[in-house]
């Protein structure tokens, strides 16, 4: 089988909740942003999957008939905070499979104020299993997200020594990446000694800026094979070299770290090095999902950036920025411009496309040729894919 490619990419910028357009404004607008770019018809598109965690079933089918009704399957997709790539998983897997030739993958949400609940209270929750581990552990009550990767916070500084101000320096140097970044919704400079004088959000260490905020948005990109880039003279297409999705085992419960992931994570990125042949040392630029800052401290090591226990040594050395090992997070990431959750996987796409491609503007990492992408949802699933410039 022959890779599959990104043919073409686009997204909104996102919006505060409250300030956005609905959701089917903002993911028809993206969708018809990549089939533009893409310079292909509609008519092409053989099947459509749409991720999304807040709204009714089929809202993905609403969302398409604004750009076009050709009569093919509308695949809606849930998979928590990593719906927008589990679409892109299966639009690539169509495609490589030879299903299709060629296949769009788009994500939108429309996200309400404060942190996520639970919509479902009348019936069993899916994370009864990971609230039994924080309570074994005396972690303090909060809401499920602060809960989970606040307790993996404390739990990594006390099993390497850590200080709170490791979780500080890695969002300043997120925020100075998306001051970079025109789509990113924050953008304004932060100092350590700003994030770490911000509100308490849990225990005694991690504080409002370390903590992504909710936003609304979209985002799209059409998969292709490479028969089809060649017949329709497709300009600018970058190659998905490995992709793989995990989902937990019992290894999930062993601590609070593995429970946010770190070992769907790892193997995720495991089978990824493998099915590419591309090993880590080759990545020029990453996109994960640093919902918490403390996630993105965590994934260093999921992904194998750095041993682990070793990232505060990383960090020191500026190995997560331009000029160092690899650039982690030049759109600005989660924490700067939201977690829409259906269209985050699909910005994280859209962005390395772009640095692959070299069309990133005053973010662009220099000579960019291999991108590793990281999206996460709790309950759960990792979707690790890696990209290379054709």
């Amino acid at each position: 089988m022959s890779n599959a490619f990104i043919a073409g990419v686009d997204m909104v910028k996102f919006a505060k909740p409250g300030q956005q357009k609905s959701y089917r404004e903002m993911a028809s607008s993206a969708i018809l942003g990549a089939i533009k770019e893409a310079g292909i018809h509609p008519s092409q598109i053989e099947q459509a999957y749409g991720g999304y965690i807040y709204g009714d079933s089929t809202s993905a089918q609403h969302a398409v008939y604004d750009v076009f009704m050709t009569g093919i399957p509308v695949i809606n997709v849930n998979n928590n905070c990593s719906s927008g790539s589990t679409a892109l998983f299966l639009a690539r897997q169509a495609v490589q499979g030879g299903a299709v030739e060629c296949a769009l993958a788009f994500g939108f949400e429309e996200m309400q104020p404060g942190a996520l609940g639970s919509h479902w209270d009348d019936r069993e929750s899916p994370f009864d299993n990971f609230m039994k581990v924080l309570d074994d552990g005396d972690y303090p009550e909060a809401p499920l997200a602060l809960r989970c990767f606040g307790a993996a916070g404390q739990y990594y500084m006390d099993q390497y020594g850590a200080s709170p101000d490791l979780f500080a320096k890695v969002a300043v140097k997120t925020r100075r990446h998306a001051m970079a970044n025109p789509l990113a919704l924050f953008n304004n400079a932060l100092s350590v000694e700003e994030v770490m004088a911000a509100p308490v959000v849990y225990m005694d260490f991690l504080t409002r800026l370390m903590c992504c905020p909710p936003t609304c948005g979209a985002g799209a990109a059409i998969v292709c094979s490479e028969e089809f880039a060649r017949r329709n003279a497709i300009r600018g297409r970058v190659e998905i070299v490995g992709q793989a999705m995990t989902t937990d085992t019992p290894e999930t419960w062993a601590d609070p770290i593995k429970l946010v992931g770190a070992d769907m994570t790892r193997r995720a990125a495991l089978s990824v090095y493998e099915q590419s042949g591309i090993g880590v040392d080759d990545v020029d630029v990453v996109e994960l999902h640093d919902c918490f800052t403390t996630n993105e401290v965590i994934t260093y090591e999921g992904l194998g950036l750095c041993a682990e226990g070793e990232a505060t040594a990383f960090v020191d050395a500026a190995d997560n920025t331009y000029g160092g090992k690899c650039v982690v997070n030049p759109s600005g990431g989660l924490m700067s411009k939201g977690h829409p959750i259906g269209a985050t996987g699909l910005a994280q796409c859209y962005e390395l496309v772009n640095q692959l491609r070299g069309t990133a503007g005053q973010r662009q990492v220099p000579n960019a040729r291999v991108g590793l992408q990281h999206n996460l949802g709790l309950g759960g699933a990792a979707v690790v894919t890696m990209y290379r410039s054709v």
